[in-house]
């Protein structure tokens, strides 16, 4: 083998498909977070609906607004991402401990479970917290613990059984960049935990759990961004994309994606948890500390597009699912340096951030079927989705940033959100036209994933 063919060969960012324990418990997973994008779907089109001209005034859902909100958000971004977060980590781990990750799924999808069906059981008292909105009933604060209990197991289990090498190819440095996710949700539990014991009493409602979680949510988008790269890497590679990047430079990349995560029990100890300076430090750590991996690795992701720009056959869905994401995560960050105050600026910025981790998440679910034991999707449905999809989430967080620029306040709907310009007006309805076309190019993704998972029939 030629030197520059060994080369190409040790940069191509994949993983072999794994054992059978490992196929088994990642396909369940799997299962879990797309059955969280389900049922929060069937929220979206509430939220969507409550918060769009003509049809905010025809429907009085102000107040369910909020708790479909909070249903939606916590299964969509929390639940969805922590399990697709243990796709890939089943994926890439040993045949260790199975019992514990058993018990880790188990747990985690009960807790799922009692969240969708806790809007029902009573008041609901919804309570619109970053990061984890909740609603203030037992039976919500029991499904978001056993939630949280697997998560943490699953963490745990992950820390002792995550597969590294050397860490000197490509695929090496994809378990690496995994093993630092799993690295950066631990800092999650233990600030979760650090902050917990650190609040002051007096906090009461949503400023409590705004504090409550405000560490731990930041801290957790360093993995979620972390296997959204790692996601990158792997879909560039299949759809024929030749990276610029040598694993050393990628590995160098990861580790400077985590760095500011260290820093972390530096603000637990120089501020109380209760403080401003503790949030703003969050705040600053995540702004700036997020692109330090995620701006080189997405620009030469995009160069290496450009440079191929037919994907390989047989992979157009994975590289139009890369595209969409680079875009909306790209999007999303230009929008965080536009905040001022808190207006739907600040909904448009962490919008464009989740679709974009989403998109990356969708294509490797695409590419993961088979692997998995399911049938490879080829339909010319999943080739549009991902562009769908994007182009309905692009509208929405353009409508989203407009409007804020105008004035329009954040977690309000019908007439709380004082539409009078007409700027205001035309940018809601191009956020709530871009909802539901996104809210189509979901539909249009789980219809084809189902497709490809439900048995056959003989």
């Amino acid at each position: 083998m030629l030197p520059n063919q060994f080369a190409m060969l040790t940069q191509q960012f994949t993983l072999p498909v794994p054992d059978e324990s490992a196929k088994r418990m990642s396909a369940g997973w799997l299962l879990l977070s797309l059955s969280a994008l389900v049922i929060g779907g069937l929220f979206t089109i509430l939220v969507v609906l409550s918060r769009t001209p003509f049809f905010q005034e025809i429907i009085p859902w102000v107040d369910f607004f909020h708790t479909a909100l909070v249903v939606h958000v916590d299964l969509t971004v929390l639940v969805w991402f922590v399990a697709f977060s243990g796709v890939l980590w089943s994926y890439n781990s040993a045949g260790k401990c199975l019992r514990c990750g058993w018990l880790a799924l188990f747990l985690a999808c009960a807790g799922t479970l009692i969240i969708s069906i806790s809007p029902f059981t009573g008041e609901s008292h919804p309570l619109m917290s970053n990061y984890v909105p909740v609603l203030q009933s037992n039976t919500f604060f029991t499904g978001l613990g056993l939630f949280g209990l697997g998560f943490a197991l699953l963490v745990l289990r992950m820390l002792m059984t995550t597969l590294a090498e050397k860490n000197n190819s490509g695929g090496d440095v994809l378990r690496f960049g995994m093993f630092i996710a799993v690295v950066a949700s631990f800092f999650a539990l233990a600030a979760l935990a650090m902050s917990y014991l650190g609040l002051d009493k007096n906090f009461t409602g949503e400023a409590y759990y705004d504090r409550l979680f405000w560490g731990s949510g930041h801290i957790l988008q360093f993995n979620h961004t972390q296997l959204m790269l790692v996601a990158w890497l792997w879909l560039a590679t299949v759809s024929g994309a030749y990276l610029r990047l040598t694993p050393r430079v990628v590995l160098i990349l990861f580790i400077l994606g985590l760095s500011p995560v260290l820093m972390v029990p530096l603000i637990y100890i120089l501020f109380d948890v209760s403080s401003g300076d503790h949030m703003l430090w969050f705040m600053l750590m995540m702004k700036y500390g997020g692109a330090l991996a995620a701006v080189p690795i997405g620009l030469a992701t995009t160069l290496a597009i450009f440079e191929r720009w037919k994907p390989t056959p047989g992979f157009e869905i994975e590289r139009s699912a890369l595209i969409f994401s680079i875009l909306l995560f790209g999007v999303g960050g230009i929008i965080g340096f536009m905040i001022s105050g808190s207006d739907v600026r600040v909904t448009a910025h962490y919008h464009g951030s989740i679709v974009g981790v989403t998109l990356a998440f969708m294509g490797m679910t695409y590419h993961l079927l088979p692997h998995l034991g399911f049938r490879k999707i080829t339909s010319r449905a999943a080739r549009w989705q991902p562009g769908i999809y994007g182009t309905g989430q692009l509208m929405h967080i353009i409508g989203l940033a407009w409007s804020g620029g105008y004035g329009v306040q954040r977690k309000t709907a019908g007439a709380d959100q004082g539409l009078e310009q007409i700027e205001q007006i035309a940018g809601m309805g191009l956020m709530g036209l871009g909802g539901l076309i996104s809210i189509i190019g979901g539909i249009i993704f789980l219809v084809v994933v189902y497709k490809a998972i439900r048995p056959e029939k003989d």
